[in-house]
């Protein structure tokens, strides 16, 4: 992988009358990287990915995008990049073909280049031979692949997707997500937005989001290793309301959190989980079932990090 960066971000910020929606945040992202800004509604992701495509003016900070400026060079910056959102934006009432004929025409793809991106872009989204299918006729998983296909017909350096396969089921995204890394394996910049946490796992570096900051950024390995202390434990126990208010007062405990109808408890390495924490619950009046060791995910780095259920919360739905 070519380590050259393609997009450098440098205390970007971002102010709406009142509001600061991204707080001076800085990363850079490589050629050929797949890199996932993960974080809840309304935490900034998409306000960033749209001042790097030159949509939305930054209040302070800079950012380069293939050596372009994003403030000065708006223009340049659109030239090489593809941009596919979570609303889907195709039109309905053309056919697969029409719509990637009007995209095509957009981006100034002609000759024997059309001919050929179209067939590619068709043969991706697995509509080969459906080309007339209207648009609007399509399943999400479809629509999803062929906004790709015409994100991309004019080859972008980069590529931003903003939560592009919101409310798309779970076996459209893994598709969509084995073309990503097509594009990745070419040489292709990818910044993607998400809030679900296996499509997290797909990138090569994160950055975690909270409130407009990058509160953690590495690999998920790196995330999560970062964020946990100790060892994990998932604790199923009755009642759990109880359990969770007296845990944290048990003896090598660090913290703990609720995750669905158990606990998730961090524990210093030096103590006995599996004997000490049944045997304390048990003097408060609390029943544990079942009491494992595991391995920490995002959704814990990330309540970790933060103490924000909300994002946990979302990404289960």
């Amino acid at each position: 992988m070519n380590r050259a960066p393609s997009i450098v971000v440098d205390k970007l910020m971002k102010r709406f009358d009142t509001f600061t929606a991204v707080k001076q945040v800085s990363f850079q992202i490589h050629a050929g990287e797949i890199f996932g800004l993960l974080g809840p509604n309304g935490s900034g992701k998409s306000t960033i990915i749209r001042m790097l495509c030159g949509l939305l003016t930054p209040s302070s900070g800079s950012a380069t995008v293939v050596g372009f400026d994003i403030a000065r060079h708006a223009e340049e910056v659109r030239e090489h990049i593809g941009y596919m959102s979570q609303k889907f934006s195709l039109y309905n009432d053309l056919t697969a073909l029409e719509n990637l004929q009007f995209f095509a025409g957009l981006f100034g793809v002609k000759g024997s280049a059309l001919d050929e991106r179209i067939a590619w872009a068709l043969k991706m989204a697995g509509l080969a031979g459906s080309e007339r299918l209207l648009t609007g006729e399509l399943s999400g998983g479809w629509k999803q692949r062929l906004a790709l296909g015409s994100a991309v017909l004019h080859r972008p350096q980069v590529l931003f997707l903003d939560e592009p396969t919101a409310g798309v089921d779970p076996l459209s995204r893994g598709h969509f997500w084995e073309l990503i890394h097509q594009m990745s394996r070419e040489g292709v910049t990818i910044l993607v937005t998400t809030h679900y946490m296996d499509e997290a796992e797909y990138c090569n570096r994160l950055a975690l989001i909270n409130q407009g900051l990058i509160v953690a950024m590495g690999t998920p390995t790196e995330i999560k290793h970062l964020a946990i202390k100790g060892t994990l434990w998932l604790v199923e126990c009755n009642p759990l309301g109880r359990a969770l208010a007296v845990v944290k007062q048990a003896p090598g405990v660090i913290d703990a959190s609720v995750f669905g109808a158990a606990l998730h408890v961090s524990v210093d390495a030096s103590r006995q989980p599996l004997t000490e924490l049944p045997t304390f619950l048990a003097s408060h009046e609390v029943r544990v079932d079942r009491i494992e060791l595991i391995s920490p995910s995002l959704e814990d780095a990330f309540v970790s990090l933060t103490g924000d259920r909300t994002f946990s919360d979302e990404s289960a739905q």
